[in-house]
C-alpha cells in the first residue's frame, strides 16, 4: 500500500491530559490521537510533534506529522478524528506534505504565548487558561526585562535539563536558543499576555521566564536581573516555573516549499 506524509494542525486543552508525549498508563495527545487514527484507518499511526508540550500546557498550532495511507481524503479524516477527539483535541488543518517533512526537525521557529489576569478578583472562566496574579503588576518592567531575552544566549538559567538516558550518558545538551521576538501586551480588564518566538525552546523555558518576568512586575527584582540571570547561566538563581495552564503553543513556522 502506498503511503503519503500528512502534516496536521491540532489545537487542544492541555488540562485533560498528562502531557504530550505517549506514556503508558495515563492519557496523553499522542495517544489519543494515534488511537483515534488506529481506529479510523484500521491500522497503527505514529504521529511526531513539532514540539512536546507538558501536562496542563495548551496548543493552537501544534504540527504533527504521519505516514498514511494514499488512500485517505483527509477532509474527510478531518471530520472523523474530531468526532473521536473533540472537544478535548481538533485537527485544524491537514495536507499533504513533501516526504522529507520533519514536524519537528524541519521547523525554522516556534511560538508561544502565556496569559497573566492581574486582577483582585479570579475568573472562574479563565482558571484553565491563565496564571491569576492578585497584586498589581509593573507590566514596562516586565516589557524592559523582556527586551534582554533576545537574540542568541545561552538559557540555562531558564531550562531544565534532559535526564541522562544512562550512566554511561555524558552528552551536554546545548541550552542556545535565538529568541525572535519577546514582548509583553495588556490586552485589557486585566489580562496581560507574553509573547515569545524563538527557534526553539528547551525544556520549561517559557514558563521559567515567565516566572522571572512576574518577580520582576512584583519588585521583587530589577529588570536589569533578566541580563545578570542569562549570563550566570545558573537555574537556581532565577525564579521558579509559572503554572503550566497559562501556556499555549501558539504557531510553528517552517520554509515556504512545505506549504
Amino acid at each position: 500500500m502506498a503511503m503519503r506524509r500528512a502534516r496536521m494542525t491540532i489545537a487542544y486543552k492541555g488540562d485533560q491530559f498528562h502531557g504530550f508525549a505517549t506514556n503508558p498508563g495515563v492519557d496523553t495527545v499522542a495517544s489519543t490521537i494515534e488511537g483515534a487514527l488506529a481506529q479510523i484507518l484500521q491500522e497503527e499511526v505514529k504521529i511526531i510533534p513539532a514540539g512536546r508540550t507538558d501536562a496542563g500546557v495548551h496548543a493552537w498550532g501544534q504540527i504533527i506529522g504521519a505516514d498514511l495511507p494514499d488512500r485517505v481524503n483527509l477532509p474527510v479524516l478531518m471530520k472523523q478524528l474530531n468526532s473521536l477527539c473533540g472537544p478535548s483535541i481538533a485537527m485544524r488543518e491537514a495536507v499533504w506534505t513533501k516526504p522529507d517533512f520533519h514536524a519537528r526537525y524541519t521547523a525554522l521557529w516556534r511560538s508561544y504565548r502565556y496569559t497573566v489576569l492581574n486582577t483582585e478578583t479570579p475568573n472562574p472562566f479563565m482558571v484553565d487558561s491563565a496564571w491569576h496574579i492578585m497584586k498589581p503588576l509593573k507590566l514596562r518592567a516586565m516589557q524592559l526585562a523582556s527586551d534582554a531575552v533576545i537574540g542568541e544566549h545561552d538559557f540555562s538559567a531558564f531550562c531544565r535539563k534532559p535526564k541522562p538516558a544512562d550512566e554511561n550518558d555524558t552528552f551536554e545538551h546545548s541550552m542556545r536558543r535565538h529568541v525572535m521576538n519577546a514582548e509583553w501586551r495588556d490586552l485589557g480588564e486585566g489580562v496581560l499576555r507574553f509573547d515569545i518566538r524563538a527557534n526553539a525552546f528547551c525544556h520549561q523555558m517559557v514558563r521559567a521566564l515567565v516566572g522571572t518576568f512576574i518577580e520582576i512586575g512584583l519588585s521583587k527584582r530589577p529588570p536589569s536581573d533578566m541580563r545578570g540571570l542569562i549570563v550566570s547561566g545558573d537555574r537556581a538563581q532565577a525564579a521558579p516555573v509559572a503554572p503550566p495552564q497559562g501556556l499555549i503553543l501558539w504557531e510553528v513556522g517552517y520554509p515556504a516549499d512545505c506549504d
